[in-house]
């Protein structure tokens, strides 16, 4: 006898909550959910007014010297058991860092915003140090190899300014990361304008890919304050934005309706297709094609005069 579950009984089940999760070093106005990320069996919950003085992963979580430098939590599943399997701090953890305002994931890779801190450095894996451009932000990119996080990428912007606030949000798919610096305005002169990078990822190492700004931008729109990222689809908030267009593709340049808001559509994220190569010699084309995954690049060459056989 075979049995059926009627739609209406499914469409009946409820949302069960199946863990109540915190920091393994709880403290008073640390924020911990200010932010939160899942993907499959991992969540990644941040807290960027935690005040330990640690760098990396699992580090010394009981010291409290570096107030709101801020902390990222990963949380694995195994059945339906919760348990947290790293704490995660930037690699130049200084007070007033906000690290974990913003957190993203995907796969085996986490990337972190840190919105006021404050290295002059520009681009990827820069002198993290300087203490030079005031909350001009960072984006910290870890990833995972088995259980084991650690550090891949210290992101800064190509035109680090001070106030920039780059690491106010972020979001990742596969190998790329998008950065929003919302209060950034020194590239346009418009106050609060925002500004969101692109990054992308070849093997273990990152680039900057892009630099977008909205077709409309105006003081105090705050582009970038918030992001979304699926393939090569990007969408970017912008609450600030004061057009009264309706719908899609409206009147951009209307104004009579302050902080109504807007959001922004870009497509072709998504890394560059790897290329074939083809070599010619006496009696002989060889073909390369690489193999792309995450962390690696595999070159196969295959002579086709030979009897191999290529599958």
């Amino acid at each position: 006898m075979v049995a059926f579950t009627s739609a209406a009984a499914l469409a009946a089940a409820a949302p069960v909550q199946q863990a109540y999760l915190k920091a393994s070093n709880t403290g008073a106005i640390d924020n911990f959910g200010d932010s939160v990320a899942a993907d499959g069996e991992t969540i990644v919950v941040g807290a960027p007014q935690e005040d330990s003085s640690a760098t990396g992963v699992n580090g010394n979580q009981s010291d409290n010297g570096a107030t709101d430098s801020g902390a990222a939590y990963v949380f694995v599943r195994n059945g339906t058991n919760w348990i947290q399997q790293a704490y995660l701090k930037a690699s130049n953890s200084r007070a007033g860092d906000l690290f974990g305002i913003s957190v993203a994931l995907s796969g085996d890779t986490i990337v972190i915003g840190a919105p006021l801190e404050s290295s002059g450095a520009t681009g990827v894996n820069g002198n993290q140090n300087d203490t030079n451009a005031p909350h001009s932000g960072a984006a910290y990119v870890f990833v995972r190899n088995g259980s084991n996080w650690m550090q891949q990428a210290y992101l800064k912007p190509s035109n680090t300014t001070a106030y920039h606030y780059f690491g106010s949000a972020v979001a990742i798919s596969d190998n790329t990361v998008v950065v929003g610096a919302d209060a950034n305005s020194e590239e346009s002169g418009i106050q609060d304008s925002g500004t969101v990078y692109v990054f992308v990822r070849s093997g273990t190492n990152w680039t900057e890919q892009a630099y977008l700004k909205a077709s409309n931008a105006g003081a105090s729109d705050y582009f970038g304050g918030l992001l979304g990222l699926s393939g090569g689809t990007l969408v970017v908030g912008a609450p600030g934005e004061d057009s009264n267009a309706t719908g899609v593709n409206g009147h951009q340049n209307d104004t009579s309706s302050p902080d109504s808001g807007a959001a922004y559509v870009f497509t072709g994220l998504e890394p560059s297709a790897p290329e074939l190569a083809i070599e010619h010699s006496a009696g002989n084309v060889r073909i390369f094609w690489p193999l792309w995954a995450t962390g690696f690049l595999f070159d196969e060459a295959d002579d086709l005069n030979t009897s191999t056989t290529i599958g």
